[in-house]
């Protein structure tokens, strides 16, 4: 088959600019082949090289004593005691899910699977957190309905929990939706598998499913912008097998135990060239493919193809050649292809071999670490105009407001499609700020949340950044766990505008500054940008993903506010009610400037719910809707009514970060008020429970009519 010519136009349909393909010329010396210049797209394409994000990715914190495994490997490790690690990552597959919302979807679980189950773990919670348009968008409804149903398609028929997430709607996500998954997973912390190459003249062995034309150019694709050619572009997007899935990661694992894996990647973005590529230059190794050697499900696939197929449940492997025998008889039993595709070389080369034709023979050190990396123009978000003229709601107009939107009223409608209890450790399931799951045979669990609040980045991207770390922070807290670490997915829009690259350094600063003075270091993450299409971008969204643990599950805060309980509210209430969710769902407002946050005020008052938690009934984090929207979600998920002392606005809708609202008996309000005064920890009574009706002040409303609100106005809009 005669390759494509070199052109300009060919040039720029991958994704490289003029001045890339200079460099290109520079390192090789010539003009590329086609699979060569697809090579050089891949690897160098914004998804999988970092190269408008990466100068600001490395001043963030990574490492603790906790860390085992920061940045740069599949997911991140931390050290959880007892010989165990919890190796946890949160991704992005935004584009693939707009174009095909099931299948983009669901390749997105199962790429984030793979990387948790790759490094030696076996997951055991997922989460998911989900932007979309303005419910009445023509595209809304269907992107909802086929994320859903493939997020729910294909972690339930893989077999782990979906215990935690978020949904927001928003008319910056009506052309560009966000679908980003976490995953996390046990392993033994001497029987964790990385993907560096070792050894020259070691086999290279292709793992799992067969290679088909789905995902050719997936990862180019999702660094680019959306136009109206985005029809076009579905052949791009992966399709997935959970099925498949399962017997790959089971035979992994029991590969893993014969001792014969060397190194392992995951074929992800860029499918074969980035996971051979990262694994020889790891290991400071050339590698050599014969592609005639590689499964497949389509006839005459070119070399091209290959490379960058995105085809799903693959791995990539360096094996010890005298175990050859017994790995293949693994995956033999589990009915997945495995296959000798190539061998480990001492010189520095990536050599592409197809039916004995060079296709490819290309420096591999200089192809992974020559990638471009720009210092991109960036200019401050300027500082919001504050707040003037904030009309009082009564009450409980305000929280139905807020009840009746899609952005706050119940999920059920979505997590109800997921299996919350496969595998039977979850101790919390989703509705609730963290899951979280019990660490089997032991008295440890983990608990899981995903936040962040798009309108404060946009505000004021530092403090939008340490806000939703500080959230993540209280969400683990409020269930009585430490905070152990966090993974980020920093969705942003185009990085070559100055305002645009400005939001994503104020909030790599912001949640920077929070990682730090929080204890909670970044171990993993994605980037993903030039979330636009015809030239609108998204609100940034640094989604952050953490994980806390509970050392006995016997100290969780899991219980229920009851009748005869008080209700406590830790912190202090200013009555912040710029970028709130009132002034968005009742006025129509976005205006104002972002909560701030002070973070050693989230550090002391947290250390004060875990040392008290045997007083605490139950525990939620202030965030979004303030102190009434707090109260009711205790009162509807326990089923009974409270009273709230104040009645204005502020008070009752204030944003004020570093609250919480504790639920306990009587007797033991004393003994936190004195504890609280101890350690200068501000804690105020604001209410009871009991009764059925939810009360603030004079203005009241039955439970009963406000839980029916509540729990359908999601499906309602969107179903």
């Amino acid at each position: 088959m005669t390759e494509p010519k070199i052109t300009d136009e060919l040039i720029a349909s991958h994704g490289l600019s003029p001045d890339e393909y200079e460099r290109i010329l520079e390192i090789i010396g010539r003009e590329p082949t086609f699979t060569e210049l697809g090579i050089f797209s891949a690897m160098w394409n914004e998804h999988c090289s970092y190269k408008s994000s990466k100068k600001w990715l490395r001043t963030l914190p990574t490492e603790g004593p906790q860390v085992i495994c920061g940045p740069g490997e599949n997911a991140g490790i931390v050290d959880i005691g007892d010989g165990q690690a919890v190796v946890f990552k949160m991704e992005s597959h935004n584009h693939p899910s707009y174009i095909e919302p099931y299948q983009g979807a669901a390749t997105g679980v199962g790429g984030i699977l793979r990387d948790v189950f790759t490094m030696g773990a076996r997951p055991i919670a997922a989460m998911n957190s989900l932007s979309f348009g303005q419910p009445d968008h023509h595209k809304t409804r269907q992107l909802v309905n086929g994320v859903v149903a493939g997020v729910g398609g294909y972690g339930n028929c893989f077999g782990v929990p979906m215990v935690g997430g978020e949904v927001r709607f928003d008319p910056a996500y009506n052309g560009n939706c966000l679908v980003n998954a976490f995953a996390a997973g046990l392993a033994d912390t001497d029987k964790i598998f990385y993907s560096a190459a070792s050894g020259v003249g070691m086999p290279v062995v292709y793992l799992g499913a067969k290679t088909g034309r789905d995902g050719v150019g997936g990862a180019t694709m999702a660094s680019a912008e959306f136009d109206d050619t985005i029809e076009e572009k579905r052949p791009t997007v992966q399709v997935g097998d959970p099925f498949t899935e399962k017997r790959l990661m089971e035979a992994t694992l029991e590969l893993m135990a014969t001792g014969a894996v060397i190194s392992i990647q995951d074929m992800g973005a860029a499918g074969l060239t980035c996971s051979a590529v990262e694994m020889g230059d790891k290991g400071g190794l050339g590698v050599t493919l014969h592609l005639e050697n590689v499964p497949q499900r389509e006839e005459n696939m070119t070399a091209y193809e290959m490379m960058l197929s995105e085809s799903q449940e693959r791995m990539l492997m360096v094996l010890k050649p005298e175990l050859e025998a017994e790995a293949r008889a693994v995956f033999e039993k589990w009915d997945l292809d495995f296959a000798i595709v190539g061998e480990t070389i001492a010189e520095d080369r990536f050599i592409i071999l197809h039916n004995g034709e060079v296709k490819a023979d290309l420096p591999l050190a200089t192809l992974s670490g020559s990638a471009p990396e720009y210092d991109r123009p960036w200019v401050p978000t300027p500082a919001a105009e504050p707040l003037t003229d904030v009309p009082g709601v009564l009450p409980i107009d305000g929280l139905k407001a807020l009840i009746s939107s899609p952005n706050y009223a119940g999920k059920q409608w979505v997590y109800e499609q997921y299996d919350q209890q496969v595998m039977g450790d979850t101790a919390r399931t989703p509705g609730a700020g963290s899951g979280i799951v019990r660490v089997h045979g032991t008295d440890k669990s983990l608990a899981f949340t995903s936040d962040v609040t798009p309108r404060y980045v946009k505000a004021n991207p530092v403090e939008g950044g340490k806000q939703a770390v500080a959230e993540a922070y209280r969400n683990l807290t409020a269930v009585g766990a430490t905070p152990l670490a966090t993974t980020d997915n920093m969705n942003f829009g185009n990085p070559e505008k100055p305002e645009i690259m400005g939001q994503f350094v104020g909030a790599i600063q912001g949640i920077g500054e929070a990682v730090k003075a929080l204890d909670m270091p970044i171990v993993s993450g994605n980037v993903s940008l030039y979330n636009e299409t015809d030239g609108k971008g998204i609100l940034p969204t640094p989604t952050i993903g953490a994980v806390g643990i509970i050392r006995n599950t016997a100290d969780m805060i899991n219980g229920q506010i009851r009748e005869g309980h008080v209700l406590l509210l830790v912190g202090e209430t200013a009555g912040h009610l710029g970028q709130s969710a009132l002034l968005a769902e009742v006025y129509g407002r976005v205006e104002g400037d972002a909560p701030h946050v002070d973070l050693a005020a989230e550090k002391r008052n947290g250390d004060f719910i875990r040392a008290n938690h045997e007083m605490i009934a139950a525990c939620t984090d202030l965030s979004d809707g303030g102190l009434a929207l707090a109260a009711f979600e205790l009162a509807e998920a326990a089923g009974v009514g409270v009273s709230i002392d104040a009645e204005d606005t502020p008070t009752l809708f204030g944003e004020d970060q570093a609250r919480y609202l504790i639920g306990c008996n009587f007797d033991m309000a004393e003994a936190l008020m004195i504890a609280a005064s101890e350690a200068g920890v501000p804690l105020t009574m604001v209410g009871k429970v009991g009764g059925e009706t939810i009360s603030f002040g004079q203005y009241e409303a039955p439970l009963s009519e406000l839980a029916h609100t509540f729990r359908t106005s999601f499906a309602d809009a969107v179903a």
